[in-house]
């Protein structure tokens, strides 16, 4: 089958939670002839009247057009989904969040069942989703023919950003960059904690904390620097063995404050244990080694 793309490329999408909405509104708010289908049909009708065309089954849905988009609940229901539907020849586009493992097995399936495949993982809620300048975008990875021949179709919803051929990559950027978000969202609580009980105002206290964790953004490129050299101590300027003695005192604080530190101690565990295997000039980026299994 000859695969091509075009600015009104039709596709099938499966599956219309909020995401899945959002991608189908799009897609048809730009001009491509859309097939939906959801387990519950009531949630098509709002897209019928918007022009797409609803199929009765997932099978007659994939059965519609060449590039079918999956964006579902887990895995799971990918597997439920296409269980019935003819593959072959098929360009498969798997948006539903999962595992690297995950991807990498259901890519195999596809490719099994004559279809290629390629995996996503969006960044970005379904607000940002067709809203331009949003600064949302979905991380591909998978079949490189498949992304490229139809790019201008998946650049509709969100950017694009290609992350390689093992289909797993998708999955693994996506979370872990959400793994960092939630490190973030628990500083930033701990934070907030420390200072309610207090006479600060949280919405004045909040651009000061956006402002810090926005001016503290750079030390990931110095993570990076250090991991691709192997030199932990390179461009070091507050060395593990001045942060864990500044550690107690953040202790303290919480205790004063009546706060519970357990959002912080696992971190200040792993920085103990690499100070006291040895590495006092270091940062921290020795506990990436630590996390290691």
């Amino acid at each position: 089958m000859e695969h091509t793309d075009s600015d009104t490329t039709s596709l099938t999408l499966l599956g219309l939670g909020d995401m899945g909405t959002a991608l189908a509104r799009a897609w048809l708010a730009a001009g491509h002839p859309t097939t939906v289908w959801n387990r519950t049909p009531a949630r098509a009708a709002p897209l019928a009247a918007a022009g797409a065309e609803v199929a009765e089954t997932a099978a007659d849905a994939v059965a519609a057009n060449d590039l079918v988009v999956v964006c579902l609940l887990d895995d799971a229901s990918v597997r439920a989904a296409l269980a019935d539907a003819d593959l072959a020849g098929k360009d498969l586009v798997d948006l539903t969040t999962g595992t690297p493992a995950e991807a990498r097995a259901r890519a195999a399936w596809a490719e099994e069942r004559g279809a290629r495949f390629l995996d996503g993982g969006i960044m970005a809620v379904p607000p940002m989703i067709g809203a331009e300048g949003s600064g949302g975008y979905v991380f591909y990875s998978g079949s490189r023919p498949l992304f490229d021949e139809h790019r201008a179709a998946l650049a509709v919803p969100a950017g694009t950003v290609y992350v390689g051929e093992d289909p797993g990559f998708a999955a693994l950027h996506d979370v872990a960059l959400l793994s960092a978000m939630t490190g973030m969202f628990a500083g930033v609580a701990h934070a907030f904690a420390l200072v309610r009980d207090e006479d600060v105002a949280p919405k004045d206290f909040a651009p000061m904390l956006a402002g810090w964790l926005a001016a503290m953004a750079g030390y990931v490129n110095g993570v990076a620097e250090q991991l691709d050299s192997g030199d932990y101590t390179r461009g070091v300027t507050s060395n593990l063995a001045m942060m864990v003695r500044g550690n107690a005192t953040l202790l303290r604080t919480a205790e004063e404050q009546q706060v519970s530190p357990e959002l912080l101690t696992p971190f200040m565990d792993l920085m103990r244990r690499r100070l006291d295997d040895g590495h006092p000039d270091e940062g921290t980026t020795g506990v990436v080694d630590l996390l290691a299994r």
